[in-house]
C-alpha cells in the first residue's frame, strides 16, 4: 500500500498497513536539504525538493504545500520581507484602519506571484507522484487571513468596535481562498489544509459567529471541487472542539496541549483525528524510545479513525534518530497493538 492508498483509506474507514504519518515540516525539511528557508518559501522547486527527500526518508505520507501564513497577504499587496534563512516578516499591517479596506482587491490565483509559486509546486508533485503520495495544497482560514493583513490587536478589537469590518473583510477573503483553493485542485491537489490559526484565540462564541460559518463554506466549497479537506488550527481549541467538526473536515488536527482523549470522544464519530505528541518537549527533547511511546499512547484510543503526528510543526532542530522514530513507532503499531 503506498501513501497516496493509506491516507485515502484512513479517510474512507478503510484498512491501512500503516497509520499516516502527517508531521508538519517546513524549515525542518529546508534544512535537512540543504536550502535556506527563504528560498524554501519564495522557490517552489526549492520546496518541492525539500519535501520529497523528507517523504522518502522519514515516512511522511503526504506531499506537503506549506511554508508561511503570508502568501495571500503578499498577493493583496501587504509589504513581506524574506529575511536569510529565516520566516518572512510582515513590515507593517497592509490595513491599519477599517478605511483602508479600499486597498483589499480580490486578486486571481493565475495573476498572482506567491500563489502561483504555490500551483507550479503542486504541479511538479503531479507530474512525478500523482497516485503516489497524496497532495496537500493550501490556504488561509478567512479569520487568520484578515489577522495577517491587519493585525491581532485591530482584529480582536474589531469584534466589539468594527463587527461590520470585520465581515467585510472576511467576506473578501473567503472569496480569494475559495479561488485558491479551486486553482490548487484543478492543478492536482488531493487535499487542500485550510490554517486558521487565530481562531483557537477567541472564545466559542465568536467561532460560532464570525468563524465556523466561513470554515464551513470554504470546506463545502473544496468538496465540491473534487478534493478533501485538512483542517489546522494551532493552539488550544479545547473550547470549540464541540464545534469544529460542523465545519465538514475530513482530518482535524488537533495540537499537543488538548486533552486527546477528550478530542477523540469528540471528534472520531465525524472525521480524522489526527496528531498530537509536543513537537517540542517529545519529539525535539525526546529520545526515540519516549518519542515511540508517546507516538502508541495517541493510538490506544481508537486508530481506525485516527491519523498521526506531533500537534504542529516539527521544530528545525529536531534530531533526525527523533524524527525517524516517529514513523518507525508507526511501522512497528502496523494494523494493532
Amino acid at each position: 500500500m503506498n501513501a497516496y492508498q493509506r491516507v485515502m483509506n484512513r479517510v474512507q474507514g478503510k484498512p491501512v498497513d500503516k497509520v499516516p504519518n502527517l508531521n508538519i515540516l517546513m524549515a525542518f525539511a529546508a534544512r535537512y536539504a540543504g536550502i535556506s528557508f527563504d528560498k524554501f518559501c519564495r522557490d517552489y522547486s526549492y520546496l518541492v525538493e525539500a519535501n520529497i527527500k523528507c517523504c522518502e526518508d522519514f515516512g511522511i505520507d503526504m506531499l506537503n504545500t506549506m511554508s508561511d501564513p503570508f502568501r495571500e497577504t503578499y498577493d493583496f499587496g501587504a509589504d513581506i520581507e524574506f529575511p536569510y534563512d529565516s520566516l518572512p516578516l510582515v513590515k507593517e499591517p497592509f490595513i491599519k484602519e477599517s478605511l483602508d479596506i479600499k486597498k483589499l482587491k480580490p486578486f486571481l490565483p493565475w495573476e498572482s506571484a506567491r500563489i502561483l509559486d504555490r500551483l507550479r509546486a503542486i504541479e511538479l508533485y503531479k507530474k512525478d507522484f500523482k497516485g503516489e503520495y497524496p497532495i496537500l495544497g493550501w490556504v488561509e482560514g478567512c479569520f487568520a487571513e484578515a489577522v495577517d493583513l491587519c493585525g491581532m490587536n485591530k482584529i480582536m478589537l474589531d469584534f466589539y468596535d468594527d463587527p461590520s469590518f470585520l465581515t467585510q473583510i472576511m467576506d473578501i477573503c473567503l472569496e480569494v481562498e475559495i479561488a485558491c483553493a479551486k486553482a490548487q485542485i484543478e492543478v492536482g491537489a488531493d487535499f487542500i489544509g485550510i490554517g486558521d490559526a487565530a481562531a483557537s484565540l477567541i472564545s466559542p462564541k465568536q467561532y460560532l459567529k464570525y468563524v465556523l460559518p466561513y470554515e464551513k463554506k470554504m470546506v463545502e466549497s473544496i468538496h465540491n471541487a473534487g478534493a478533501k479537506v485538512k483542517l489546522h488550527i494551532c493552539g488550544n481549541i479545547t473550547n470549540i472542539l464541540d464545534e469544529i467538526w460542523k465545519t465538514g473536515s475530513d482530518i482535524i488536527d488537533i495540537d499537543w496541549m488538548v486533552d486527546w482523549k477528550k478530542a477523540c470522544k469528540i471528534i472520531t464519530p465525524h472525521a480524522c483525528i489526527n496528531g498530537n505528541y509536543d513537537p517540542v518537549a517529545i519529539v525535539m527533547k525526546g529520545t526515540p524510545e519516549t518519542i515511540k511511546k508517546a507516538v502508541r499512547e495517541c493510538l490506544k484510543f481508537d486508530d481506525s479513525q485516527m491519523c498521526s503526528s506531533a500537534g504542529c510543526e516539527i521544530p528545525v532542530d529536531t534530531p533526525l534518530e527523533n524524527l525517524r522514530a516517529c514513523n518507525e513507532a508507526l511501522v512497528e503499531y502496523g494494523n494493532g497493538p
